[in-house]
């Protein structure tokens, strides 16, 4: 999923969807799936790879935003003894999958579903991703189905996975969750994600962890004039992430464990990236006490509040220096931890969606089952990093084109007015260029100060001398990715 959510409303034919159309252009991004693709994925759905084991009694449910089809998870929950019991079911991707195919070769080009404000580019065949794969309710599907045991604390016990078959029994959604949570009228495996999830995020809370509770930006298109809203998280969003995050810290243990894996790793972030964001801050009038510790600030921020909402979004950029890290035969890398989840982590619950979950999951069924992991995940563990390195700068791109595109659009009517900001980046061998967060609207743009040196950390009033979310053709050769432009100079 994408650090920033985005999402637009208007015609096809609108300017602001225009520019995000040109943008997929510019990148590369595939239109459609090759012919020979689509016939291998309708043919694996009617032959699909099923397991014997049956669990479609479990009343799982999945929790989606409302027009979700692409159904990674469904769970279940329970009281143990003194503790708890998580039923996690991950779609089961390799069951349709075949190691070399058509699909498989495609998934590989792809690497990840990448998501535009207008629309999503998929990683599968609908009919997979959106289909005979997808946890949709009602249906029995393969699946990976993770068991994790927990104490009274919501500390993990023990943990098993295996294949089985599922059937989810409900569709929901995080509005729907949350009111069923709040008015008491959710049943107990629901109403234990409150539970269950207050006491995952107390946990985290300990272990240094952070959660970032990034507003959904929706950009209001009202005949060609936009407005920008947050839609903040609510608490079942994250109570929902928590058993994601579990889940793929119960992956990690067991990958080191067995000596064979790959990590979702994250080293500490540089001072560098700290003090731009204590500078960003400061634009956006939050207080950050040098004793008040980036976590701290984090959880004392209200996601409702715009600036805070602008400022969560910035945090974001900590995130960039993240890798996947694969190892074998007992030889653990340097670094295995995630500095955000303050422990080993594994991506291994997204398969509709993301390339290394298909083989985190291999991994994980095979060391839970006391066997080797099958050779074509081996033989390709060293080119996924690879794979996984260059998708993930494909996405970071379509994030950055997308958000320069939707700034240009709700400032293109205000070129030449002046705006209260704060210079929170200034490029070391021209210190006349930088950055500049503006107030109100919570935007940052680039600043040329004529030759002058920018003050970098301080507040000042800027001009709008350009804000054009289309690319033109003289930028179109200078860079890669949008090519929108949102640019300030001192007033």
């Amino acid at each position: 999923m994408p650090r920033r959510h985005i999402r637009v409303s208007g015609a096809p034919e609108a300017p602001l969807r225009a520019a995000l159309t040109a943008l997929r252009t510019e990148l590369g991004v595939p239109e459609s799936f090759p012919p020979e693709v689509l016939a291998e994925a309708e043919r694996s759905t009617k032959a699909p790879t099923l397991p014997s084991y049956d669990a479609t009694d479990l009343a799982l449910f999945t929790i989606d935003p409302p027009a979700s089809i692409d159904l990674d998870q469904a769970m279940h929950l329970s009281r143990q003894g003194t503790g708890y019991r998580v039923r996690y079911a991950i779609a089961d991707v390799a069951a349709f999958v075949v190691p070399g195919r058509a699909v498989d070769t495609e998934a590989h080009r792809r690497v990840t579903t990448l998501y535009f404000p207008d629309e999503r580019v998929p990683l599968h065949p609908p009919v997979l991703s959106e289909g005979a794969a997808s946890l949709l309710p009602g249906q029995v599907r393969p699946a990976a189905l993770w068991t994790i045991d927990l104490d009274a604390d919501g500390r993990t016990l023990a943990v098993d996975v295996r294949r089985a078959l599922v059937r989810s029994r409900a569709k929901l959604d995080y509005a729907g969750v949350q009111k069923q949570i709040d008015s008491r009228t959710a049943e107990e495996p629901l109403a234990l994600l409150k539970e269950i999830g207050e006491l995952r995020e107390a946990l985290e809370v300990d272990r240094g962890g952070i959660s970032l509770n990034v507003p959904e930006q929706e950009i209001i298109d009202r005949d060609h004039t936009y407005e920008l809203t947050f839609r903040a998280p609510l608490p079942a969003d994250g109570w929902n992430a928590q058993i994601s995050l579990l889940t793929g810290m119960a992956a990690a243990d067991l990958m080191i464990a067995n000596g064979t894996g790959v990590l979702r790793t994250l080293p500490a972030a540089p001072d560098g990236a700290v003090g731009r964001l204590r500078r960003t801050a400061h634009a956006l009038h939050i207080d950050w006490p040098h004793h008040v510790s980036y976590a701290q600030l984090v959880r004392s921020l209200d996601p409702h509040r715009p600036h805070h909402a602008a400022f969560l979004q910035e945090c974001t950029t900590l995130l960039r220096g993240a890798g996947y890290t694969p190892f074998r035969n007992g030889v653990l890398p340097e670094i295995t931890t995630h500095a955000a989840v303050a422990t080993p982590y594994a991506h291994c619950t997204a398969p509709l969606r993301r390339l290394v979950d298909r083989y985190a999951s291999e991994i994980c069924l095979a060391a839970a089952a006391g066997e080797e992991p099958p050779e074509w995940v081996l033989a390709s563990l060293d080119v996924l990093r690879k794979e996984m390195a260059d998708g993930a700068r494909r996405a970071g791109a379509v994030e950055r084109g997308c958000v320069d595109i939707v700034e240009a659009a709700l400032l293109k009517d205000r070129v030449g007015e002046v705006f209260d900001g704060c210079v929170v980046d200034v490029e070391e061998r021209q210190p006349s260029v930088g950055t500049v967060q503006l107030e109100s609207p919570a935007i940052i743009g680039r600043i040329e100060g004529g030759g002058a040196a920018l003050p970098l950390g301080e507040r000042l009033r800027v001009r709008l001398t350009r804000a054009d979310p289309a690319p033109d053709a003289q930028d179109a050769q200078g860079s890669q990715g949008s090519q929108a432009k949102v640019r300030f100079a001192p007033a």
